[in-house]
C-alpha cells in the first residue's frame, strides 16, 4: 500500500512542509492556552493549536456549526487531498465516487457530547436541547461531513480505537483499498483539544509529572495501491509494508503485554519480509507513563534486538494527542524523509500500546518527494 499524499494539523506546524520543517528543527509545540476558553483550565500550557479557524483554511461558507474535532478533520483532510494532487472539481458529479474515507477516533467530539448533555439536564421545560449538536456529539459526524464537504463518495468508516485508533483504521482502510472497494482512501485521525478534555486527561494523569502536555490536531494520509502508482509513473511517499495488532493483558499475567508486542512487532516484520537489523527507526508511543512507557520500550528493544533503538520524540513536541496519535508518528517519519533523499527505502516503525494491553505496529519504507532531490 502506497501513501501518495499526506496532511497534518499540529502545536508545531500545518500541512506536511511546514511540519517538516519544525519537526526537522525539533521544534516543541507547548504553547499558552489561558486564551483559547472562557472555562477556566487545569493548565496555563498544551500542545495545541490556539490560533486554529477553519474559515481560513476552507474559504467558504458552511463550517461555522462544525465542532472542533469536525472542524480538525475537515481541514487536515483538504490538505491531504491537496499534498496528493486528488483536489477535484466538485461540479463533476462523477468526482471522488473512488475515493473513500476512514477516520480513527474514540467517540465524538468531546465537547460537543459534554455541551450536549449538559443542556439536556439544565434547559427549561420541555428541554429544548440545541439539535445542532447532535450530529457532532455521535461517532460518524466528523468522518461523514467530512466527506460531504469534500465530495468523498466512495467508502465511509468511523474506526473507534483510542491510542490504536490509527493503526486499526489503517488496517481497515488497506482492505478496501485492496479488495477493490475504492482506488484511494484517505486515512486520518484527530483529536481536539477543549475544557472537557483538558479536565478529562488532567483528573486520569493527575499526579504524573513525567507525562507529556496534552496535544490536538489531525493526520491524514491518501493511500493507494503500490503496484498501480508505480504503473502510471508517480512518486510515493511511503509504502505500508505491513499492520499488526493485538490484545494482551497485564505485565506478569499469562498475556503479559512485553512479550505480546514483541510478538506483534515480530510478525509484522515478518510479514513485510524485513529483518530486524534494518530497522532505521520507530515512532513510538511514548508519553511519559512509566509503567506503559517500560513495556513499549521493552518490546521494542527485544524484538529488534538492540538496546540503543533510534526513537523519535513524537509525543514530546506535538503533545498526547491521543486518538490521533499514530498519525502525529507516522507523519513524524514522513517528515524525517520529505525532504532528504539519502534516506529513501529506509524501514521505520510506527508502535502503539494502550494501557488496556492492546498493542500494534506499522511497518513503513519512507521516500523523499522529488521536489527535494
Amino acid at each position: 500500500m502506497a501513501v501518495t499524499g499526506w496532511g497534518v494539523l499540529s502545536a508545531i506546524g500545518t500541512g506536511a512542509e511546514e511540519f517538516s520543517e519544525n519537526w526537522g528543527q525539533r521544534l516543541s509545540g507547548r504553547k499558552d492556552v489561558t486564551e483559547m476558553f472562557e472555562q477556566e483550565l487545569p493548565s496555563e500550557t498544551a500542545c495545541a493549536i490556539p490560533d486554529f479557524n477553519a474559515k481560513a483554511h476552507l474559504r467558504r461558507k458552511g463550517s461555522s456549526f462544525f465542532d472542533r474535532s469536525t472542524a480538525l478533520s475537515v481541514v487536515t483532510c483538504k490538505l491531504a487531498l491537496e499534498d496528493a494532487g486528488l483536489v477535484h472539481d466538485p461540479a463533476d458529479e462523477k468526482a471522488g465516487e473512488d475515493i473513500g474515507l476512514v477516520l480513527g477516533l474514540s467517540s465524538g467530539g468531546p465537547q460537543a457530547m459534554s455541551d450536549f448533555i449538559h443542556e439536556m439536564y439544565t434547559s427549561d421545560k420541555p428541554y429544548l436541547v440545541n439539535p445542532v449538536l447532535f450530529p457532532y456529539a455521535v461517532m460518524n459526524g466528523a468522518a461523514s461531513a467530512t466527506a460531504i464537504w469534500h465530495h468523498l463518495k466512495g467508502v465511509n468508516a468511523t474506526v473507534s480505537g483510542g491510542q490504536m485508533a490509527f493503526l486499526t483504521a489503517l488496517r481497515y482502510a488497506r482492505n478496501k483499498v485492496r479488495n477493490g472497494y475504492v482506488n484511494a482512501a484517505v486515512t486520518g485521525v484527530v483529536e481536539e483539544f477543549s475544557p472537557t478534555r483538558a479536565w478529562a486527561s488532567h483528573q486520569a494523569r493527575s499526579g504524573e509529572e513525567t507525562r507529556v502536555d496534552v496535544g490536538e490536531g489531525g493526520a491524514f494520509f491518501v493511500l493507494e495501491d503500490a503496484g498501480t502508482v508505480r504503473t502510471a509513473g508517480r512518486g510515493l511517499d511511503a509504502e505500508i509494508l505491513a499492520v499488526e495488532c493485538g490484545l494482551y493483558g497485564e505485565p506478569g499475567g499469562e498475556d503479559d503485554p512485553v512479550v505480546g508486542m514483541t510478538e506483534c512487532i515480530v510478525r509484522a516484520l515478518e510479514s513485510a519480509g524485513v529483518q530486524p537489523g534494518d530497522v532505521w527507526t520507530v515512532a513510538p508511543s511514548l508519553s511519559g507513563s512509566p509503567r506503559r512507557d517500560r513495556i513499549e520500550r521493552l518490546a521494542i528493544t527485544t524484538a529488534l534486538g538492540t538496546d540503543t533503538p533510534n526513537l523519535l520524540p513524537v509525543k514530546e513536541l506535538v503533545g498526547e494527542t491521543y486518538s490521533a496519535a499514530g498519525g502525529m508518528q507516522l507523519a513524524a517519519l514522513l517528515a524525517e524523509h520529505r525532504k532528504n533523499p539519502e534516506r529513501d527505502g529506509q524501514v521505520s516503525l510506527v508502535t502503539s500500546l494502550t494501557s488496556e494491553g492492546m498493542a500494534g505496529v506499522a511497518v513503513i519504507r519512507g521516500w523523499s518527494r522529488a521536489t527535494s532531490a
